[in-house]
C-alpha cells in the first residue's frame, strides 16, 4: 500500500524509484533507533495541492534532529521543496508523507557522523477511521520525560507505542490510551487526546506528550470560535466523569471517542465540541481558512 513500481522518493540526495532505495544495514537508526521523522499530509485545495503546516512539520523534524545529535543539512525552505517534487513526481494531491533523517553506519553509541534524508509519499486514509472510538488505559506508560526528549519525534520512541497499540487490538478496543509516570492520563500511541467537561475542553500539558502540530491546530480553532481549553493534569477517574472524548494527530486528524474502558461518554457526538471542532479542522485543510482566523496554510 505504501509504494508501487513505479512510486518516486526522495532517498540520499536523489529522486529515486521507491523499489531502488536502500539503507545500510549497519545504520545506526536500524540497530538503535536514533533516527527522527515526521508525519505530514498534502490536501487538494482551491488553490492547488497545500502541505498543511509544512514549515511547523519541517521546523519540528530539525528540531528532533538537533535534540538527537542528528545533522539535518537541509534548510526547511529545501525540505519544503523537496516534498512537493515528491508530490508532483507521483501526481498526488491529497497524501501523506513521511520524512525520515536516519543516521549512518555506526555501532558506537555516540551519534553519527553522518545523515541521510528520506522522503515518501502514499495515499492514506484518516488513520483511526471514522466511526467512534473504543479505548482502554494502556498498561504501558509514556516514556519519563527524564529518560528521553520525549518532545522529539524520534523513530525508537514508537515502540512504545507498537506495545500499546498491540495489547489494546488484542483486548478488542480500537486504540489504547496511555499514561504519564504520575499516573495521569497523557496521550494515544500516535495521537494526542482531549476530553470535554461541562463545555470545557481538557488536555495534558506538554512534558510527557509530543507537541503535536494538530493538537496546537485544534486548540487554535477552539479558542477563535470561543471555546474554553485548559492545559492541565487530569487523572483516570476525572476522565471517566467526563461527556466527551477526541484523539487529534495528522494521520488521525480529529477521531471522536466512544468510549473509554466501558465506560460510554454520555455526549452524543454530533453534540460535542470535539465534533464542531472536526468540522471546522476540515474546512481549514481544505480551504486553508475558518471563519477569517490568522491560521495560515
Amino acid at each position: 500500500m505504501y509504494f508501487t513500481n513505479k512510486t518516486i522518493v526522495f532517498a540520499n540526495g536523489e529522486f529515486v524509484k521507491a523499489k531502488d532505495a536502500t539503507v545500510s544495514m549497519f545504520s545506526q537508526t536500524l540497530h538503535y533507533g536514533n533516527g527522527v521523522f515526521e508525519g505530514i499530509r498534502a490536501y487538494s485545495t482551491p488553490g492547488g495541492t497545500k502541505i498543511f503546516k509544512a514549515r511547523e512539520h519541517y521546523q519540528r523534524l530539525k528540531d528532533s534532529a538537533a535534540k538527537m545529535h542528528i545533522r539535518c543539512n537541509y534548510s526547511v525552505k529545501e525540505l519544503i521543496d523537496i516534498t512537493y517534487e515528491v508530490l508532483k513526481r507521483n501526481k498526488f494531491s491529497d497524501a501523506y508523507i513521511r520524512p525520515v533523517l536516519y543516521s549512518g553506519i555506526n555501532m558506537k553509541l555516540v551519534p553519527s557522523e553522518e545523515s541521510m534524508l528520506f522522503i515518501a509519499a502514499w495515499k492514506w486514509a484518516r488513520y483511526l477511521g471514522n466511526k467512534l472510538l473504543h479505548v482502554t488505559i494502556s498498561s504501558y506508560e509514556r516514556p519519563n520525560p527524564n529518560s528521553c526528549h520525549v518532545e522529539a519525534k524520534v523513530t525508537g520512541h514508537y515502540v512504545n507505542s507498537i506495545l500499546a497499540t498491540q495489547e489494546a487490538r488484542e483486548k478488542g478496543f480500537d486504540e489504547a490510551l496511555q499514561l504519564d509516570l504520575n499516573g495521569n492520563v497523557a496521550e494515544g500511541p500516535g495521537t494526542n487526546f482531549f476530553y470535554e467537561k461541562d463545555s470545557v475542553l481538557y488536555t495534558a500539558p506538554l512534558g510527557s506528550i509530543l507537541a503535536g502540530i494538530t493538537r496546537a491546530t485544534v486548540m487554535e480553532i477552539a479558542r477563535h470560535v470561543g471555546m474554553e481549553v485548559r492545559e492541565k493534569l487530569f487523572t483516570v477517574e476525572e476522565l471517566l466523569e467526563g461527556d466527551s472524548a477526541f484523539f487529534t494527530g495528522t494521520a488521525a486528524e480529529v477521531a471522536g471517542i466512544g468510549s473509554v474502558d466501558g465506560y460510554q461518554f454520555p455526549l452524543p457526538w454530533e453534540d460535542s465540541m470535539g465534533y464542531i471542532l472536526a468540522q471546522k479542522y476540515r474546512q481549514l485543510i481544505r480551504t486553508g481558512d475558518y471563519s477569517h482566523s490568522t491560521t495560515i496554510i
